[in-house]
């Protein structure tokens, strides 16, 4: 109790809370699965504050789990169960925009800032951030670069990580690394900034950062497609690289079982084609010239595609309102889960020849274990990331223990990570690691990426205090 009341003395009793009915929603993931325990959560508004909040929990020596938007899907931003003394320190008062120059095309913000706000922002000076995903509305962007965040716009413009030019860190001990950089040459040694993106708040908390702008487009169109299997989307994406490579930013894949649950879940979604196909592809291209020529450019690519067989129909957006429409059903897709049943969900990225197969064995290995399970399938297609989520209904689930859901879960999401593992790809393609990967993590990690990972860990974090349990598996 000593240590809060010096938080409130530090950052005022409404930047404090620390009662059971007020800590419930920072120690709860968001779909409501799991829940942590801590002794309070504390809002500073500044990295000042933060420092010093750090410096106080590094003196009484708890641990410190940094929380932004608690959208994450891998249980990475809320507190352990068995650590009751843990302090949360939510970054969402610090929402300041610090900083734009659209000549050097970057811009620096406060990491509580919400994703959307910072791509509303950069759109106000004729600029774009491309980093784009489904919790845009109240993700931040400081839990968007810990985890190194995907989305939808990976195909053209890279993860968060290809976005981000500068970091300012408090470091375990208290410490500030002032790394705001807005350059895109630094030759000075270790490029630290990528030590703490995607290290899900294991080295650091993440207060600022200078992002990389892009150019505003001024033209987009867009198009729905249905084709016959994985392999066809494929072939279409092969198709649209080749014509239009430099303008293609979106290439998104679901299946069947994907859109009806968005489209009988979640209220004024639509689509554009029949939900009975069994594959649909959301195509965007986007750039500065002409639209004529973009949809000129994509109308060929249809047309062409159409007379060879490719597609089993096809639509394309006749306007902005349209294009926003079929957007918000891509991103419908996990309030549409979350409503539809329990999913399973796994993140996996293989190479892109080899999704036909994953798919075919990763469903296999699912229905040995769940058999008949719907599989929800949607994929950044582009990149290869395929989000594979086995689906039971929620009398299913309840009738387990938490023990078995537990068991269950497990093993039938290593038996997919296994597939795509054997297929050279990766457990994790964007979501992270969180607490519910780290047995992945030991089971599929090279012992010396695993070594090395441990002993970043040690030189900065040596009391082994931030965001325990998460990302790494127990080590040296």
């Amino acid at each position: 109790m000593a240590l809060i009341q010096t938080f409130i003395t530090l950052l005022g009793e409404s930047a404090v809370l620390h009662s059971e009915q007020d800590l419930a929603g920072h120690v709860t993931d968001w779909r409501g699965r799991y829940q942590g325990q801590a002794q309070c959560v504390v809002f500073p508004s500044t990295t000042a504050q933060v420092a010093e909040v750090v410096k106080l929990c590094h003196a009484a020596q708890v641990h410190v789990v940094a929380q932004g938007g608690n959208t994450s899907l891998c249980e990475g931003a809320i507190p352990r169960a068995d650590l009751p003394e843990t302090v949360v320190i939510n970054l969402g008062r610090m929402r300041q925009v610090r900083a734009v120059d659209p000549a050097n095309n970057s811009m620096v913000v406060d990491a509580g800032c919400v994703l959307q706000t910072v791509q509303e922002t950069a759109r106000s000076h004729g600029r774009l951030y491309p980093v784009s995903l489904g919790a845009e509305g109240s993700c931040q962007i400081g839990g968007n670069i810990a985890t190194n965040a995907g989305g939808t716009g990976v195909l053209r413009y890279g993860n968060t990580r290809e976005n981000v030019l500068g970091l300012e860190v408090v470091l375990p001990d208290g410490r500030i690394w002032e790394g705001l950089y807005g350059l895109r040459k630094n030759n000075t040694g270790f490029d630290l900034k990528h030590l703490f993106i995607g290290s899900e708040g294991t080295l650091g908390i993440i207060t600022g950062a200078t992002l990389k702008l892009h150019p505003l487009p001024t033209a987009r169109v867009m198009a729905w497609l249905a084709v016959e299997s994985p392999q066809a989307a494929i072939d279409m994406l092969a198709r649209f690289q080749s014509r239009c490579s430099a303008s293609l930013s979106a290439f998104e894949m679901l299946n069947d079982v994907q859109l009806n649950i968005v489209l009988n879940h979640v209220a004024d979604r639509r689509a554009p084609l029949s939900p009975s196909y069994s594959w649909h592809v959301l195509v965007e291209l986007t750039d500065t010239c002409d639209e004529a020529l973009l949809a000129a450019a994509l109308e060929e690519t249809l047309s062409a595609a159409a007379e060879e067989g490719m597609l089993l129909d096809a639509a394309i957006a006749t306007n902005g309102k349209q294009q926003a429409d079929w957007w918000e059903v891509r991103h419908s897709v996990s309030e549409g889960n979350k409503k539809a049943g329990i999913g399973i969900n796994t993140d996996p990225a293989v190479p892109l020849s080899a999704i036909p197969a994953f798919i075919s064995q990763a469903t296999a290995a699912a229905h040995r274990m769940v058999p008949g399970a719907p599989i929800i399938i949607v994929a950044h297609l582009g990149d290869g990331n395929v989000h594979f989520i086995p689906q039971l209904q929620f009398a299913q689930w309840q009738a387990l223990t938490p023990a078995e859901q537990d068991q269950l879960s497990h093993r039938v999401k290593q038996a997919v990570n296994e597939v795509a593992c054997a297929l050279a790809g990766t457990f994790s393609a964007e979501h992270g690691i969180g607490q519910v990967l780290t047995d992945e993590m030991a089971l599929f990690k090279p012992a010396v990426e695993l070594d090395l990972m441990h002993a970043i860990k040690r030189a900065i974090d040596p009391q082994q205090r931030f965001n325990p349990g998460r990302l790494l598996p127990p080590g040296p």
